[in-house]
């Protein structure tokens, strides 16, 4: 009988802001496959790759042909590929490896999302979703481009291509549509405004199947799970959808059309398509805030599809809220006082990274949490004192051991260090293709200049997110903060520098005139000094050798000593 599968993720979540990533101004993110690298785009144009184990910066993409904002990146199935989309109308395809440009487009309206074709190592084509025209099938070879349709009339014809911004019967435009591939490029999800999700073939673009939404609202975002098993829409009304796909994960495509073939007998053709998609997607739950009625942004599954998490649309919120598959609330974080504009859940680990207006990602983890029994497998927390009772033979010089049942050991063997099992996280991964999973960090020189800048920074950062409740973070920050407090010689205690040999960047302390150490001496109850026939003459003799050993002596010192020398010599 075999041992149950424990699932990595049961009872963890993400529960406070563990770090924060800080390289320009960065507005939207994406995980690799793996999850060890972190791509963003910012504001300047420029696209950067984190190595989320390390949190060093891998890699930075500058086109100068675009400083527009990124608005969203995608990676290719492997890593080799990297996809970014601006609002100066582009669409720019990265090497990773290399860090050269290998295309660049230019639509006729503003990509709000772009995603390379899964399922290729080196995609050629992508899906675009302009902010005001229906979606976008980009051939990155050739820039030639298809439009996607986003609705069906009741005969089954596409609707004009002059009427693109409107459907058939005169409703409002349909801005924006969303839309997104299955697990391998086979078919195109697409949710228009009407509040239906049509499937897409696309290869020959035709629709084969359309389920009507609850409500028939516009739905803003459509999202796939990693695994393909579930699909979620996020609609004007407020309510996260979550479907289940009864479709094949591998070979969809083929099931689809063979489900489009059926010749049964129906009214129109729209009723046939909502009976293909009713053999396609099975609404599994609905999931909203029935107290505050908040809108949704940015909704996503977890690395394994079980729970759901979104974020509150509401300006200068930073709050993110986790379901699970039966629509059950289990978790809520609270962050800064910034709004949230862009999430990802991490393909493995529990661990969410956001992205603020600001600009700043941050990283939410799990609490950690300290077990001894990683160092001590027998090690047993105890919650009160309890009396131990040795063993008769415990302190002996030579105790009895147990006798330990020998262990037949073929020595001849062969041992296999080549097979290996494979993680069924990663079980698609094919074994000819190079994955491209860390990226060399580049190095950056040391700045001490900049260093108390940053970390005041680092800290005025964190103090706004106090909600989230991240200690080791916020003692870190200050610890880092004093640090440079204390190495600065401007700043340096002058108990701590009364000796010049110190170093050289220690503050020296001001000499004392002689009055002042006949003062210095009675407070620290010393031995008075003794009174001769020279009328302090020793005492000023000394004060003048000590005048001369010190060399950065006030003027107001070294003239009060000429007179005392002076009135000597008199």
């Amino acid at each position: 009988m075999n041992a149950p599968v424990v699932d990595p993720y049961q009872g963890e979540f993400p529960e406070t802001i563990e770090e924060y990533l800080h390289h320009g101004t960065m507005k939207c993110i994406a995980f690799n496959r793996t999850g060890t690298l972190l791509a963003a785009g910012c504001s300047n144009g420029s696209c950067i790759i984190w190595d989320f184990e390390t949190r060093g910066l891998a890699r930075e993409f500058r086109d100068k042909d675009c400083t527009a904002p990124i608005t969203s990146i995608s990676w290719s199935r492997y890593g080799h590929r990297l996809l970014a989309s601006a609002t100066d109308k582009s669409l720019t395809l990265w090497d990773v490896s290399t860090g050269e440009k290998i295309a660049r487009i230019t639509l006729q309206q503003t990509p709000l999302r772009a995603s390379l074709q899964p399922g290729y190592p080196t995609p050629s084509f992508c899906l675009a979703c302009p902010l005001s025209s229906a979606p976008l099938l980009v051939d990155l070879n050739t820039g030639s481009t298809t439009v996607l349709p986003v609705s069906v009339s009741e005969n089954g014809n596409p609707p004009a291509p002059n009427s693109r911004n409107k459907f058939a019967d005169g409703t409002p435009p349909f801005t924006p549509t969303a839309a997104t591939f299955d697990k391998h490029g086979d078919l195109i999800y697409v949710g228009n405004s009407k509040g239906e999700i049509l499937i897409i073939d696309s290869k020959t673009i035709q629709v084969h199947a359309v389920i009507p939404i609850p409500g028939g609202t516009v739905v803003k975002d459509i999202v796939l799970s990693r695994d393909g098993r579930y699909l979620l829409t996020n609609s004007n009304d407020r309510v996260i959808r979550v479907y289940k796909n009864i479709l094949p994960v591998k070979g969809s495509g083929e099931e689809i059309r063979n489900i489009s073939n059926d010749n049964s007998d129906y009214e129109s053709h729209y009723d046939k398509l909502k009976a293909n998609g009713a053999s396609c997607l099975i609404l599994s739950c609905e999931l909203s805030d029935a107290i505050t009625k908040i809108q949704w942004k940015t909704p996503c599954f977890s690395g394994n599809g079980e729970w759901i998490v979104g974020a509150s649309a509401n300006k200068g919120e930073h709050r993110l809220q986790i379901w699970d598959q039966t629509g059950r609330l289990v978790k809520i974080l609270d962050g800064p006082k910034e709004a949230l504009i862009d999430l990802a859940w991490h393909p493995v680990e529990p661990t969410i990274a956001t992205v603020s207006v600001t600009g700043f990602v941050y990283i939410w983890a799990k609490e950690h949490v300290e077990n001894w029994s990683a160092f001590a497998p027998d090690f047993v927390e105890l919650e009160e004192n309890e009396e131990y009772v040795e063993r008769e033979d415990e302190f002996d010089l030579n105790p009895r051991e147990e006798e330990a049942e020998e262990v037949v050991i073929d020595e001849n063997a062969e041992i296999d260090i080549e097979t290996y099992e494979k993680n069924t996280v990663f079980s698609d991964v094919e074994d000819s293709v190079d994955e491209i999973v860390f990226l060399p960090a580049i190095p950056s020189p040391d700045a001490p200049d900049e260093q108390p800048e940053k970390c005041l920074g680092s800290s005025s950062k964190l103090e706004d997110s106090n909600l989230s409740g991240s200690p080791s973070s916020m003692d870190a920050v200050q610890n880092g903060q004093a640090i440079p407090q204390a190495s600065s010689p401007m700043e340096v205690d002058n108990s701590t520098a009364e000796d010049p040999a110190e170093g050289p960047n220690s503050k020296r302390k001001r000499r004392l005139s002689v009055k002042g150490l006949e003062m210095q001496q009675s407070d620290k109850g010393k031995k008075p000094a003794t009174k001769n026939k020279s009328n302090g003459k020793n005492a000023k003799s000394s004060a003048k050798q000590m005048d001369s050993a010190n060399g950065n002596s006030s003027a107001f010192d070294d003239e009060a000593t000429e007179d005392d020398e002076i009135n000597i010599d008199i």
